[in-house]
């Protein structure tokens, strides 16, 4: 008779989120499937529990694939974890899940945290709709036509980003997506657990250069419909909000770079509009 495979939810920051009931299935499993033999040890470790561990992981995927099936072929009971939060959720978990499937071996979940659930419900956003879209890509080119392919979406986008690249990924999304409301969510459940919100022009002034640590959620709000400028009222709207920016303190090339990006306007059309009005005096 084939085993069975457990999903099991763990916390994303506070220990003290694990369920009951994944304690439970934890401490009943013949064997627990990890991404990191050491970090679930810490875990299983606070928990007062002892389990074989096997590495599970998308670099040894290929190898211990087959190996974890025939062990539940054979009437194993599997746990599989992530570091953090639910497996599958951006990792190769998805593949034993299939594979068991197809072979009529049972699998079950154990519901627990999910950073991205987490992000969303903290970032004030509607939930009524929302699309995840994963780790965003790590060059710009291919980040910048994720976006593109995104932007037309009713829904909240959730997104996971290292904290290294969010700055330059909140200047894309700037960009692709237009001036839309954000939230940057780290550290959920941790001691520094903070929501960074504002507009995407905003945040990527403020992180750009900022070193930013811990894990990164970043949750930005659904595409509004915006009133259509025709090109006399774009032209007053950059140059309210150049004057705007100006009295704020900002430096007239931040201040040209900022208005177009708000309005919508190529920031060489609005140099070129804010030069022709200071001839014109």
């Amino acid at each position: 008779m084939s085993g069975k495979l457990y999903l099991v939810s763990t916390p994303i920051g506070n220990l003290s989120d694990i369920s009951q009931r994944a304690i439970e299935v934890l401490d009943m499993v013949d064997l627990v499937a990890c991404e990191d033999t050491r970090h679930t040890g810490k875990l299983l470790k606070y928990l007062g529990l002892r389990k074989q561990l096997i590495s599970y992981h998308e670099h040894n995927e290929g190898v211990k694939l087959p190996h974890l099936i025939e062990k539940l072929k054979d009437g194993s009971s599997i746990a599989l974890v992530s570091d953090a939060g639910t497996p599958t959720i951006s990792d190769p978990g998805f593949g034993l899940v299939s594979s068991s499937r197809e072979r009529g071996i049972e699998v079950t979940v154990v519901p627990g945290p999910t950073a991205l659930i987490s992000a969303l419900v903290l970032s004030g956003f509607p939930t009524d709709a929302f699309y995840f879209g994963g780790f965003l890509p790590s060059k710009k080119g291919p980040r910048r036509k994720t976006l593109q392919q995104v932007a037309d979406i009713k829904a909240t986008l959730v997104f996971y980003e290292s904290p290294r690249r969010i700055g330059k990924s909140l200047r894309d999304c700037s960009e692709v997506l237009g001036n839309r409301s954000a939230a940057v969510v780290r550290e959920i459940t941790k001691l520094h657990e903070e929501v960074i919100g504002g507009n995407l022009t905003d945040l990527a002034e403020r992180l750009e250069g900022e070193s930013v640590k811990g894990e990164i959620v970043l949750v930005i709000d659904r595409v509004r419909k915006t009133p259509s400028f025709n090109e006399k009222e774009k032209e007053e709207a950059v140059l309210r909000c150049y004057d705007r920016f100006i009295d704020s303190g900002m430096s007239p090339k931040e201040a040209v770079k900022k208005a177009a990006r708000e309005v919508g306007m190529p920031k060489s059309d609005a140099y070129r509009l804010v030069e022709k009005r200071k001839n014109n005096r």
